[in-house]
């Protein structure tokens, strides 16, 4: 029979890693420069077997901005509060609408300052930050930091892992 002391011991709040690009420049950059690709595709014709496709100039500009877009990656890591402090931060944050259990403009940006471990952030410079990032980056923030609190913990089933372990054949 199981020990609640160990069990307790064990038990982890639980944790979520958000990725974000911070370079919308360059996002708008590769997006650019694959459209003007996309041209050349459709009305390039070489004229001779020597000609080099103009498109080729394109396809390292794209890496390249790609590889900056790459390196504005940060990654936000959550983790769960416990009971009562998600309790407390609901209560502090109520609903003008009874049918809301809590202010829809302000807990979703104090959860994210609670429970973002990395980096660190108060409420403030979370408000700075969703002055820079767009809606959807600010949405998967938001959600990643109810779904820390509200979601159960399982183990993830991986396709990925799962069909190169499938195709080994030496049976490890």
């Amino acid at each position: 029979m199981p020990d609640i002391t160990e069990i307790l011991k064990r038990a982890k709040p639980r944790e979520k890693t958000v990725p974000l690009y911070l370079a919308g420049d360059e996002a708008a950059e590769v997006e650019r420069l694959e459209a003007e690709l996309a041209g050349l595709s459709d009305t390039w014709q070489p004229d001779s077997l020597g000609a080099k496709h103009p498109g080729e100039k394109l396809a390292k500009q794209i890496a390249a901005a790609r590889e900056r877009l790459k390196k504005s990656k940060v990654d936000f890591r959550l983790r769960a509060l416990g009971r009562l402090a998600y309790s407390d931060l609901v209560a502090a944050h109520p609903s003008k609408d009874k049918n809301q259990l809590w202010d829809p403009a302000t807990f979703p940006q104090a959860l994210l300052a609670e429970c973002c471990i990395e980096p660190v952030m108060s409420a403030e410079q979370v408000a700075e930050l969703f002055e820079v990032l767009n809606e959807g980056q600010r949405t998967e923030l938001c959600q990643a930091a109810y779904d820390v609190n509200a979601e159960a913990t399982s183990v993830p089933f991986s396709v990925s892992a799962s069909s190169i372990l499938a195709s080994l054949t030496d049976g490890k």
